[in-house]
């Protein structure tokens, strides 16, 4: 048995199914030139983990994976061109979702390269996704599905404030790593702004320059300084916002049940509405 540890990012699981199905093929290769009288090596002898393991396996050989951004690539765009966007795309959400440890799950890694698999080794190709009994393929949707649920709900409660330079900014705390979903919907939506979306949770920030495309980069030493100087607008529409938003309430028909079920709760932080942060300068 091999088992391949990868960073848990899309370039190290990416990269981990490139190593994976290279090192198959090389194993084979030698096990046809006769080569240490090594057997076989099969996908089902695999296994890719983006964790450390708790307790390490007897008679496994542990391989370690370096993020690579070519290997990567070069496996994007074979999913790509063999099995199309549909599938890439659920692949790639499901490598993006938080995955805690329980008991009995399927590492999100070795359910991504087993998917691949079987998807590139059978006729039914991309409508494996289709086959719910298969337990890899289930994972991936089930990781796939919370990824892209929770991207859905926040293109709609994301909050984006001006700041005193003009950029729009909003900060976010997602579960799954939503991010990459956001940028692109609001790069399409917001093509001539400048605007910042800070994933609190990673310390990574989408950058979107008027009339281009977004990066994705390192955050961790943002100066939240320059945050708090909010634009003279920007001060006196959220004013009027709360002003609006408080109005317009009936206090005998609050329901905070039905207000929790509307908009969850993990998201009121970074809703000015329903934030306690006063607005200032």
């Amino acid at each position: 048995m091999f088992t391949f540890l990868c960073e848990d990012s899309p370039n190290g699981i990416l990269s981990g199914i490139y190593d994976a199905w290279a090192f198959k093929i090389a194993q084979n290769k030698k096990c046809l030139t006769g080569e240490r009288g090594l057997p076989p090596c099969t996908h089902e002898d695999i296994s890719l983990l983006c964790k450390e393991p708790i307790n390490y396996a007897l008679f496994c050989e542990y391989v370690p994976v370096s993020p690579s951004p070519e290997k990567a690539g070069k496996v994007a765009a074979t999913l790509l061109k063999r099995l199309g966007n549909e599938f890439y795309e659920t692949l790639l959400g499901a490598i993006l979702a938080a995955a805690p440890s329980k008991e009995g799950d399927i590492d999100k890694a070795h359910a991504a390269y087993q998917t691949v698999v079987l998807a590139l080794t059978s006729y039914a190709g991309a409508r494996i996704l289709h086959d719910l009994s298969n337990p890899y393929v289930h994972r991936i949707f089930t990781l796939s599905r919370a990824t892209f649920m929770e991207a859905h709900h926040l293109m709609g409660f994301l909050r984006f404030c001006e700041l005193g330079n003009g950029v729009l900014f909003s900060t976010i705390h997602p579960k799954n790593n939503a991010l990459p979903h956001l940028a692109e919907h609001f790069t399409d939506r917001l093509p001539q702004e400048n605007f910042i979306i800070y994933d609190e949770n990673r310390r990574m920030a989408a950058v979107h320059s008027a009339g281009k495309g977004f990066i994705l980069a390192d955050a961790s030493d943002l100066n939240k300084d320059i945050l708090k100087q909010y634009s003279p607008k920007e001060l006196e529409y959220r004013s009027l916002w709360q002003a609006f938003f408080d109005h317009i309430a009936i206090e005998a028909r609050v329901n905070p049940k039905l207000q929790a079920q509307n908009i969850p709760k993990r998201f009121w932080k970074d809703t000015r509405e329903l934030s306690s942060d006063p607005p200032s300068a």
